[in-house]
């Protein structure tokens, strides 16, 4: 961004719209996408995205002005919507002892793939500038590698995947051998009639909409409240990311785990209980002074922030099997809303107490001035974390008005033990 913002003279206000849009074509696509998904399949809407997807990130490299580049971020962002389409494809993949655990992996090595790009996209942009190209040129080259990736990716997807284990879903159509061919004739309405998937969306705001926005000014914030290093600081938000390669799957193994000992009323009190410890380790990071103190509870709110979207979708694929795209598309874009929600709320607290601070201390000196705008945007953050750490425990509650029917435990009962029985080895005597 920095190497965007002085090649495209972008000021203060459009580098935010610029992340604020990113995030908005996110929620809007995530809407759309489960709808698809349960008419066409999940193998044709992530070919599709893949391909499509990658023609605004190929056209950041080429723009040239700010409204242009705020253009493609728009439509950038509409890729977002692959981890709908994943949590779709592994929910129906996957049996029902297993699907959390499947969901919350697949999911975990997605975020795993935000870390990897703060490493892997300033690699690229160094190979290119070895090979001959302007040091200020270089992110564009990086942009349009990274587009071609991706576009080779919906390649990928679509000769190499299925939509189920019996195979696409239009051909099971087409032949009648799909028993579950009727799913897209489920009416939207419906399903946004479910008020438990609404609880999941303001749980999944809590979580990963969480995530996103304490890591996006974890940096800033690590560095003016314990006078770390720049690349100190970014190198330890970069290992929490990485935590996803097995911290979200830990979310959706013990969802399995309690929907085995209690059935769906257990992956709720699971959820329920990860997502409350998630809120009180973010409330006591917010009032940490010692740098060791406050490292052990960041560790400790990375982890149970995580495994509680794990949880979340150890949930999900049990709400309407009949719908199951349209449920994931408005739990996924439940966390965009909440990171747009709680970065708003930090960017106003922390843009009036620097803009008080600068102002009181006018006329002192640019370090006396700096010094007091870093302490001034610290106070107000750790004030912004402190407050969505208290809501986080108020979902955390909320979470336990999800209710499952005698009928649905009944179901999900038979499903898990026809599972576990494929498991068993059986004699077979002529």
């Amino acid at each position: 961004m920095p190497d965007v913002v002085r090649d495209l003279g972008l000021t203060p206000d459009q580098k935010w719209n610029s992340i604020i849009l990113a995030v908005s074509g996110t929620v809007f696509a995530r809407l759309l996408i489960g709808k698809l998904c349960d008419k066409y399949g999940p193998r044709m809407c992530y070919t599709w995205l893949l391909m499509l997807g990658a023609i605004p990130v190929i056209l950041l490299g080429l723009v040239q002005t700010p409204t242009q580049f705020l253009i493609c971020r728009l439509f950038i962002g509409f890729i977002g919507a692959s981890f709908v389409i994943t949590q779709v494809h592994t929910s129906l993949m996957f049996a029902p002892n297993i699907v959390g655990t499947a969901n919350a992996t697949s999911a975990g090595w997605g975020n795993l793939g935000g870390g990897a790009n703060r490493l892997g996209m300033p690699i690229i942009a160094a190979t290119v500038v070895a090979f001959g190209v302007a040091e200020a040129e270089a992110w564009r080259y990086s942009m349009i590698i990274a587009g071609v990736i991706c576009f080779l990716m919906g390649i990928v997807y679509f000769f190499f995947t299925q939509d189920t284990p019996q195979g696409n879903i239009k051909d099971l159509k087409a032949s009648g051998d799909y028993v579950e061919a009727k799913k897209d004739q489920v009416k939207f309405a419906t399903v946004l009639k479910d008020y438990r998937i609404w609880i999941l969306f303001l749980i999944y705001a809590a979580s990963f909409g969480i995530e996103l926005t304490v890591y996006g000014t974890m940096d800033d914030y690590l560095q003016n409240t314990f006078q770390l290093q720049r690349v100190t600081a970014g190198n330890i938000v970069l290992s929490f990311a990485l935590m996803n390669i097995f911290a979200r799957t830990l979310g959706g193994f013990f969802g399995d785990k309690f929907g085995k000992l209690k059935g769906l009323r257990g992956r709720v009190l699971f959820l329920s209980f990860i997502l409350t410890v998630q809120g009180i380790m973010l409330v006591t990071f917010s009032l940490a002074t010692s740098i060791i103190v406050g490292f052990i509870f960041l560790i400790l709110f990375s982890l149970s922030v995580q495994m509680a979207e794990g949880a979340t979708f150890s949930v999900v694929p049990f709400i309407n099997k009949k719908a199951i795209g349209s449920v994931s598309g408005i739990v996924g874009a439940g966390g965009n809303v909440g990171a747009f929600l709680a970065a708003m709320l930090l960017k106003s607290k922390s843009a009036v107490a620097e803009k008080a601070a600068i102002a009181a201390n006018q006329g002192l000196g640019e370090d006396i001035i700096s010094s007091a705008q870093a302490a001034a945007s610290s106070a107000a953050v750790s004030q912004g974390y402190f407050i969505i750490g208290g809501i986080v425990i108020v979902t955390g509650v909320i979470a336990l008005a999800i209710k499952f029917s005698t009928e649905d435990e009944k179901v999900a009962d038979v499903e898990l033990k026809q599972s576990l029985d494929t498991l068993i080895p059986i004699d077979v005597k002529s």
